[in-house]
């Protein structure tokens, strides 16, 4: 069966004018599968609501496309609140859901605005084999610290510096691996089930955990926080799809918020990751299921 090393996701740019352009509103998504099927969810959403939109889809990382959605290059984006706040402030403390967010409209930049976070949550995990949890007695991350000096740690290549990354996991566990190794999001699981890495940081909605029963270590001191499916927005852009009063596009972000459930992304994860069908088709079942196409 397929992983995730299967998918080649590659970069699509369908031009998009931004704050003060002629008036589409300019989605994008991050490069990696959850978020490119979140972007066309949204996108698709917004079509449906009578809203001309443009894509630019897989762009890359937080510390890249953060800036230009406060640039209003990008007008709507799919993101996770607690990544959100750890850009603004590397050193919060915001655990839940209402306190993340809470602090999130405190400190983000004018022009930018988060909308309704959905009950969906994807976090960032320490994640080992089965195997490698049983012959090490793993359950938790805490458990890590004797031994993961005898470990590799596979993640992307920005885990290393964030503080929700090695720092975070060193400073409050006390946990320092043999190595770190850099990987695509899409070759971690392949690494891990090879032997390649002995622990990966994988999404928590990643199929790959259910499918191949890897132990997920619980993270008992919330060092990854909150992290729910939150549309982050640039108030220039999205104010040029308002027409006499109506507010499209919060109104519709935030109804698909209110259905966008965790196990609805395992699943739907599953059929793009797993199963290789378009995330474009996806959406669009989805949004018929929940009629909001």
């Amino acid at each position: 069966m397929p992983t995730l090393g299967a998918v080649v996701l590659l970069p699509v740019v369908l031009g998009g004018c931004g704050a003060g352009g002629t008036g589409s509103i300019v989605v994008g998504s991050a490069d990696f599968p959850e978020s490119t099927l979140l972007g066309h969810v949204y996108a698709q959403a917004l079509e449906a609501s009578g809203v001309d939109v443009d894509t630019q889809f897989n762009i890359g990382s937080r510390e890249i496309y953060f800036d230009q959605v406060e640039a209003g290059e990008l007008d709507v984006f799919p993101e996770y609140n607690g990544g959100i706040l750890f850009e603004l402030d590397p050193e919060a403390t915001a655990a839940g859901t209402e306190e993340t967010n809470a602090a999130i409209e405190d400190l983000l930049p004018d022009g930018m605005e988060i909308l309704d976070s959905a009950d969906a949550e994807n976090k960032d995990s320490l994640t080992v084999t089965a195997a490698t949890a049983a012959d090490h007695g793993l359950e938790t991350i805490e458990d890590l610290e004797p031994v993961a000096a005898e470990l590799t740690l596979g993640a992307p290549a920005e885990f290393e510096e964030r503080p929700q990354g090695l720092a975070g996991i060193a400073d409050t566990y006390g946990v320092e691996f043999a190595e770190f190794r850099a990987l695509e999001t899409g070759l971690i699981p392949t690494a891990l089930l090879d032997g390649d890495v002995q622990v990966a940081n994988l999404f928590t909605t990643d199929p790959a955990i259910l499918t191949h029963d890897f132990t997920v270590l619980e993270d008992t001191e919330n060092v990854f926080g909150a992290q729910n499916v939150t549309p982050l927005v640039n108030q220039a852009g999205i104010a040029e799809a308002e027409t006499g009063g109506d507010d499209p596009v919060r109104d519709t972000l935030n109804a698909v918020s209110a259905e966008l459930e965790t196990e609805t992304l395992v699943e739907l994860n599953e059929r793009v990751i797993v199963e290789e069908e378009n995330p474009d088709d996806v959406a669009s079942a989805w949004l018929a299921e929940t009629g909001l196409d």
